[in-house]
């Protein structure tokens, strides 16, 4: 299976790239928002994506679906598994950053959900009934197309540490304030879960 690709850009389509990769040329589909950052890249630029890939007895021709960060990549999933919106409704839909639709999910804002391409009320309502309280880290995203993975450590808050400033782009300095914030206005907190939700639930009230 393949789950990350650097190569040479051959070639923009409307919703895909050609990438080359050790001279084989791979179809990738972009969301629109990953779209979006590809508008400043020209033929022949290093590109680098992390793969989602999708193949079925239903859709046996696999598909490679790219994006910026591995949080991205797993925001999607999360987004795939609520009945309805499979990988490219969910391609389609993207329109705006994770982040945003995160937020929107975290503060039940449904209206903001059927603003996206081709969801309706029903289809918001179903998004939020299985994802509310589960992407409260993905709403934390920053503007920053960067991402590091490696092993977090067994402590959960060393674990959020790490997400927040490899993968969600915070700096470790915000970080440590964030979670010192969170830890302040909870002191039950005992999982790494719980701590992204009380983080976000800081974050969005500071926002309002």
């Amino acid at each position: 299976m393949i789950g990350y690709l650097e190569g040479k850009l051959l070639k923009k389509d409307e919703d895909r790239i050609l990438l080359l990769n050790n001279q084989v040329g791979y179809e990738i589909l972009l969301p629109a928002f990953v779209r979006k950052t590809f508008h400043s890249k020209e033929i022949g630029d290093d590109v680098a994506l992390y793969i989602h890939y999708h193949q079925t007895e239903r859709q046996p021709k696999p598909i490679l679906i790219g994006f910026n960060l591995e949080v991205e990549r797993e925001f999607f999933r999360h987004f795939i598994s609520v009945e309805d919106i499979g990988p490219m409704k969910a391609v389609q839909a993207l329109t705006v950053s994770v982040r945003d639709i995160a937020r929107a999910i975290e503060s039940r804002d449904s209206a903001y959900l059927i603003r996206l391409k081709g969801i309706g009320n029903r289809t918001a309502q179903k998004i939020l009934a299985t994802l509310e309280g589960k992407v409260a880290k993905f709403a934390l995203i920053r503007q920053v197309e960067k991402a590091a993975t490696e092993t977090p450590p067994e402590d959960f808050i060393d674990q959020v540490q790490e997400v927040l400033s490899k993968q969600l782009g915070h700096t470790v300095r915000e970080a440590k304030e964030l979670i010192g914030a969170a830890l302040r206005r909870n002191k039950n907190i005992t999982t790494a879960e719980e701590l992204f939700e009380e983080v976000y639930r800081g974050e969005a009230s500071n926002a309002g």
